[in-house]
């Protein structure tokens, strides 16, 4: 059976990042998510997962200036020597939190930048990011995002994301899969993850359109999260949507995976 994280950034908005922690908790997760630890202490992150008996799931190598509409620094050339220091800060609060995924958001290509550029900066990027992560014990995914939500985000597809991975040719570099983004960029949903199961260690979902829980949208939930389940798949699916109300409202559909 699917085993569920919930992601903090997106249910409980209402409470103290702090207080996120106990309400998964109660809500019967094993584990969470989130966009990124940074602006807290990692021991007083790392109190409240065993205070609560929660597994850190997964969370993203700091993202450039994300209060400026930054989504990632991985295909901005450039700016290796941030992206390098990310990566040691991501360790660092990794290795405290005792998270063993960390996800590298691709960002978006400035305008200036020529998508080969953007592409040769990325391979680049993972290519230092990876063995070091691996080193550390810590496996690195990269997440193909739809263009809806982040226009001109540079990693964009299923295919795309296999290709880097090649190019990279690393064994530490895996697909993070979100159902929500790869319904809208390219559907096929349950032959895609079959097909690559085996580089998809990590996924994600929310209905469309709306990004609200499953059973609000489009996305036969009802199908495919058991076909997920016969395929063997042994990793965490987070829940990073938007409650259509509130976040306990809306976790009737989990409730057979908590």
């Amino acid at each position: 059976m699917p085993k569920l994280a919930a992601n903090l950034s997106f249910l409980w908005s209402e409470l103290d990042f702090m207080d996120r922690f106990g309400a998964a908790a109660k809500a019967g997760f094993k584990g969470v998510e989130y966009l990124f630890p940074y602006d807290y202490p990692g021991e007083r992150i790392a109190g409240e997962l065993r205070r609560h008996g929660l597994t850190q799931v997964l969370h993203n190598l700091p993202a450039g200036n994300w209060a400026g509409g930054e989504r990632g620094i991985g295909c901005h050339p450039g700016r290796a020597k941030e992206f390098q220091d990310g990566v040691a800060q991501a360790i660092e609060y990794a290795t405290a939190l005792g998270c063993r995924q960390v996800n590298c958001l691709a960002g978006i290509r400035p305008p200036h930048v020529d998508p080969g550029d953007a592409r040769e900066a990325f391979i680049k990027n993972l290519q230092y990011a990876a063995p070091r992560l691996k080193d550390a014990g810590i496996r690195l995914l990269t997440e193909p995002i739809n263009t809806r939500d982040i226009p001109g985000f540079f990693l964009t597809s299923t295919q795309q994301a296999l290709d880097i991975i090649e190019a990279v040719g690393s064994d530490n570099l895996f697909v993070q899969y979100d159902i929500y983004h790869m319904q809208i960029m390219e559907g096929d949903l349950a032959r895609t993850i079959e097909a690559n199961l085996k580089v998809i260690p990590h996924m994600q979902l929310a209905d469309n359109p709306g990004r609200n829980e499953p059973g609000t949208g489009e996305i036969n939930y009802g199908y495919l999260l058991p076909h997920i389940d016969r395929l063997g798949y042994a990793g965490w699916i987070g829940c990073e949507y938007k409650p259509a109300t509130t976040t306990d409202a809306g976790l009737g559909w989990a409730k057979p995976y908590l």
